[in-house]
């Protein structure tokens, strides 16, 4: 194993002027070569003229490991060295969600383009930071990796709604429930005898975050703590609402209550593993959401309620009229087809080609101050209010 000092940061010699040029290759670098990351890259090089050539992480075995996928691609510890390439078009940010803000106004004050994973900021501040930056860049892409949003349900749910067989819809009704057998915990992931202040950069990992002692634990299961995440509102209840927040161009919510508790897994995590959110948002739409790790009966699912009828999402998309109000209504399966890496896909189209992609920043946006407000809720067992005005939440 290589220590922090040593690590070896190899390229093959002839990739290092190629830039994006006729042949619209675009090259792409990665900051956090963890399990999500590396889908990530394995989307990315599976795309035509897409190209890796770059690997950050503060882990020294998570680099060996992504040299393993690209041989020939460089290795980083440290995200500002790689940044200095300016061959790299286009960088991938699949850091703990404390981090992001620090790497995505990095990334793109260095002229990259930014496919950022979710939930894109981790506070309001962070918010508010990311978009000065993007907004000063002009023209850098940014895509969010919320994938739904590449689906072909969307365009099937954009034609359900604009039929206008809905009606008047007031409420949004979604579920995420999951279990995993007895003795292995939802997220637990296991410590590596090699998990050392050696081999893991730890102030990189801590960021803005506050002090602490090298964990190897709460650097592995970061998910566990409010530290570095926001638990499964960030990592789930983020995707269900990015898609409705697409297709219907729902506003940040008025007000916001969360309620749960860590009821199964007494593990040492903060974070809950059973919980219920309400938000009402200024459209008149109630969002409830409601998500559990002991039971995977309800699975993932929304429906969205109209006077007219209904969508209901999951695994299929499909229209059922309200029989009250649309007696001759008819029910409707969506059939629009999701490509392979759809999501991925889109990003190196549109930044090629300049279009806005299919989860642009705005989306990201409004999704993380939403799920920002149902942490806080829960954290200070309040309903929290978003000051439009002053964008802040009271």
């Amino acid at each position: 194993m290589h220590s922090r000092r040593n690590f070896i940061v190899t390229a093959a010699s002839g990739l290092a002027g190629t830039i994006l040029g006729a042949n619209d290759r675009v090259r792409l670098g990665i900051i956090g070569a963890g399990d999500r990351g590396m889908e990530d890259v394995r989307s990315a090089i599976a795309c035509p003229n897409a190209e890796f050539v770059a690997f950050c992480d503060i882990y020294t075995k998570q680099l060996e490991d992504a040299k393993k996928v690209v041989p020939t691609a460089k290795t980083y510890l440290n995200y500002k060295d790689m940044l200095e390439d300016r061959s790299i078009d286009a960088v991938i940010i699949a850091t703990p969600q404390h981090l992001h803000c620090e790497h995505f106004v990095a990334s793109i004050e260095a002229g990259k383009h930014v496919y950022q994973e979710k939930t894109m900021a981790f506070t309001v501040e962070h918010a508010k930071r990311m978009r000065a930056a993007y907004q000063h860049a002009g023209n850098r892409v940014v895509q969010v990796g919320h994938q739904s949003c590449s689906s072909g349900q969307v365009a099937d749910a954009s034609n359900f709604l604009a039929s206008g067989n809905l009606g008047r819809v007031t409420a949004i009704h979604a579920h995420m429930y999951r279990n995993t057998p007895h003795g292995k915990p939802q997220w637990a992931r296991p410590v590596y005898p090699d998990m050392t202040p050696e081999k893991i950069l730890w102030k990189s990992f801590l960021g803005e975050a506050p002090p602490h002692e090298f964990d190897a634990n709460r650097y592995r299961n970061w998910r566990f703590y409010w530290d570095y995440s926001g638990g499964n509102v960030y990592e789930n209840m983020c995707h269900q609402l990015s898609f409705w927040y697409k297709v219907m161009g729902l506003k940040i919510p008025t007000s916001v209550n969360m309620t749960g508790g860590i009821y199964l897994w007494k593990d040492g995590r903060e974070v809950p593993d059973t919980m219920n959110v309400s938000m009402q948002h200024p459209e008149e739409i109630l969002f409830s959401w409601d998500s559990g790790f002991g039971n995977s009966q309800l699975g993932v699912s929304e429906d969205v309620l109209g006077t007219d009828g209904t969508i209901s999402k999951g695994q299929q998309i499909r229209y059922t009229p309200q029989k009250v109000n649309r007696p001759d209504g008819k029910e409707l399966i969506g059939t629009t087809s999701t490509p392979p890496n759809a999501h991925m896909q889109n990003f190196l189209d549109c930044i090629r080609s300049g279009r806005p992609t299919n989860c642009p920043f705005d989306v990201g946006f409004r999704v993380s101050i939403a799920c920002k407000m149902a942490v806080e809720s829960y954290r200070q067992e309040r309903t929290m209010k978003w000051d439009a005005t002053k964008e802040e939440i009271v």
